[in-house]
């Protein structure tokens, strides 16, 4: 979970909850569950971490040169909005027709909005959308790319006037505690939004379905089963619609907990490399990754709010002729707390990053230990590389400030030599596992 605008968002953001159905469990699940345990005669031969196309090497040299714009990007609109005054003069808008407080904000957040993102809208349309298709890695029609935008900012306009107004009515009645009960209320709205994004608001942008393969299913429950996840939910997306990419992952919170695979990767992968794959997602299930996570953001969340409120006065006081307001609780701030969500979000990303690797790799021990199939595992990474355009090794600087993940050709690499069972040698998650 990255911290960025849209983090704000989903910090503050609370929606509706939609409860979603279990799958159920079919009578194959226990003839399965022994064949997956058993499987015999598979290939243990290394795999070897092929070295990227001239193609893959583009695209990683170019995201790198993007990733630098976004970034700057990022800070560069805000900031004008604030050194230019115009942010003030927004405000002053606003104030001229609201006729009450709340909508005075209203009237300033969505002016902002809508602003900033027309603003944006040229560099989201070429990262988005032109760059995918140049690469051929997008089936992405231009009216479904721009009709997920205009929803994204709904979302966000929708979430923005229902919460954003708190953290100005906190600063305005708590100055020097502002950032601790803003604090308060941003962890169980965290936890609301990983609640229900997976049934209210991912269903808007890609139509969502229990797994269709049945044999496959019967499959993933039983080697779920042997994980200690009883009725778990598996589902597969339509990606396709958008994307030629492979990708798997875990989703919600409580209730709405469930797997998702996208129909890209059921129709690339073979049945063992998706075995593996929902192994490893398991693993973040059984090994609490979810919950974890929460507890990490959240003493992020006090960390940031605390930072921004330190750095906001003396910014205020010294440019305060400049940006047209001398008090956090304007609205005119609004600019100037996105600002520096941005700046301390990127200086804190490194150690983000480095907890949700560990994460990752911990998920791939796990499913190792689950299906001791190390090829199977390292042949599927070897896929999602090929098919993404990964660079396999991308060095130190690119992980240390990119990647939530580890390396492909560090997942590989592991994948062929981590094989303790072959040598009667104790499994760190063997507790967690049924024979």
């Amino acid at each position: 979970m990255k911290f960025s605008l849209m983090l704000a968002l989903l910090v503050f953001n609370a929606f509706l909850l939609a409860p979603v159905g279990a799958t159920a469990q079919t009578p194959q699940t226990n003839s399965i569950a022994q064949q997956v345990s058993t499987n015999i005669a598979r290939d243990t031969s290394p795999v070897a971490v092929p070295e990227p196309s001239a193609k893959a090497m583009s695209y990683y040299r170019s995201g790198n040169v993007l990733w630098g714009v976004n970034v700057f990007w990022q800070m560069l609109v805000p900031a004008l909005f604030l050194f230019t005054g115009f942010s003030a003069r927004i405000r002053t808008w606003a104030q001229r027709r609201g006729r009450t407080w709340y909508f005075t904000f209203a009237l300033y957040f969505s002016g902002f909005t809508l602003l900033s993102f027309l603003v944006d809208l040229p560099l989201d349309y070429y990262t988005g959308y032109v760059r995918l298709h140049d690469y051929d890695l997008s089936n992405q029609t231009f009216n479904k790319w721009f009709g997920d935008t205009l929803k994204y900012l709904a979302i966000f306009l929708i979430g923005g006037l229902a919460t954003w107004w708190l953290p100005f009515l906190l600063i305005r009645k708590s100055p020097r505690r502002w950032w601790f009960y803003t604090g308060l209320l941003a962890v169980p709205c965290l936890c609301l939004t990983l609640l229900i994004w997976p049934a209210v608001i991912d269903p808007l942008f890609n139509k969502f379905q229990p797994l269709q393969d049945k044999v496959i299913e019967a499959k993933i429950l039983a080697l779920a089963g042997r994980a200690g996840i009883e009725g778990g939910r598996v589902y597969e997306v339509n990606k396709s619609v958008d994307t030629k990419t492979l990708n798997a992952y875990v989703t919600g919170f409580g209730d709405t907990k469930r797997i998702v695979l996208w129909d890209n990767t059921l129709r690339t992968l073979n049945e063992d490399e998706l075995l593996f794959v929902m192994g490893h997602e398991m693993g973040h299930y059984v090994l609490g990754h979810i919950v974890k996570d929460i507890l990490f953001n959240s003493l992020l969340i006090f960390i940031l709010l605390y930072a921004a409120h330190r750095l906001s006065g003396p910014v205020i006081e010294r440019f305060k002729g400049r940006f047209g307001f001398d008090a956090l609780s304007d609205l005119a701030a609004l600019p100037l707390i996105y600002l520096l969500i941005h700046l301390l979000s990127f200086a804190g990303s490194p150690v983000e990053l480095a907890f949700s690797r560990e994460h990752e790799h911990e998920a791939d021990r796990f499913g190792l230990e689950l299906t001791h199939n190390n090829h199977a595992a390292a042949t599927g990474f070897l896929k999602i590389q090929q098919h993404n355009l990964s660079n396999p090794r991308p060095g130190e600087w690119y992980v240390f400030w990119r990647s939530s993940h580890p390396s492909l050709g560090e997942r590989i690499d592991f994948c062929n030599s981590y094989r303790p069972w072959e040598t009667s040698q104790p499994s760190r998650y063997e507790a967690y596992i049924k024979p």
